[in-house]
């Protein structure tokens, strides 16, 4: 039965058109997500907010590990840095299957407009480009003990989770700088291909180039967006 059901929703989520593809994009401007002030105050933030949560925490788990649990200094560089890949992956599935979710129920294309398509609304809103406080601490809590549980049950140990938590925050961190920078600013020469695949998501084809820090798993899974011109509206990153 539980087979049949996610067959069935990966069915749907790769064969049904694309819940973006009839969206109005308005260059200027913010979409209005609640009407009550406070709850929509707490939809916005600012990247400052955000990188003085987590990079504290990230030093602080860092140091907390290595001076508690004695791990090596390679170990924890390779813990770290398998957790940042991980990340790239998270992000692909989340923005492909999760925030492109082809909802039918009013409740799920509320839940999509709140998560997501707002922002394929407003793509140059800047207070919605980092997830808010509050929903972002909860989530990262979540994880962290999600983390924390796998660690304990395969390696009786806590502290491998910190470390990894530690890097996949960072792998975060990265993707949500990245994403900001592309809505915000025009390319380095270096990283041009990430800023145009990202407009082509946004102004063209809203099926493809799903992953914003990373073209492996777009690649992997033939989701690279058609070498097209930007749309009407799209910022020039040439």
């Amino acid at each position: 039965m539980y087979f049949e059901f996610f067959a069935l929703w990966f069915t749907v989520a790769l064969t049904k058109g694309d819940v973006m593809d009839n969206v109005t994009i308005n260059n200027k401007g913010q979409a209005r997500i609640f009407e009550n002030r406070y709850l929509e105050a707490l939809t916005k933030t600012r990247p400052w907010v955000i990188y003085s949560i987590y990079i504290p925490t990230v030093i602080f788990l860092i140091y907390y590990v290595w001076s508690g649990y004695h791990y090596s200094i390679m170990l924890m560089f390779w813990i770290f840095l398998s957790a940042m890949f991980t990340w790239t992956f998270f992000e692909y599935l989340v923005h492909r299957f999760l925030f492109h979710f082809p909802a039918g129920t009013k409740l799920g294309k509320r839940m999509v407009y709140i998560f997501h398509e707002n922002h394929h609304e407003f793509p140059r809103d800047r207070r919605r480009l980092f997830m808010p406080p509050v929903p972002s601490l909860i989530m990262a809590s979540v994880v962290l003990l999600l983390f924390c549980g796998l660690s304990l049950l395969v390696f009786d140990s806590g502290g491998y989770a910190l470390v990894f938590f530690s890097g996949f925050i960072s792998g975060y961190l990265i993707y949500v700088s990245i994403h900001y920078a592309i809505h915000a600013f025009p390319p380095p020469k270096y990283l041009k291909v990430l800023w145009r695949n990202h407009h082509l998501h946004h102004y063209q084809q809203p099926d493809k180039a799903f992953g914003v820090s990373s073209m492996l798993w777009d690649t992997l899974f033939s989701t690279l967006p058609d070498k097209k011109s930007p749309g009407q509206g799209d910022r020039d990153y040439n």
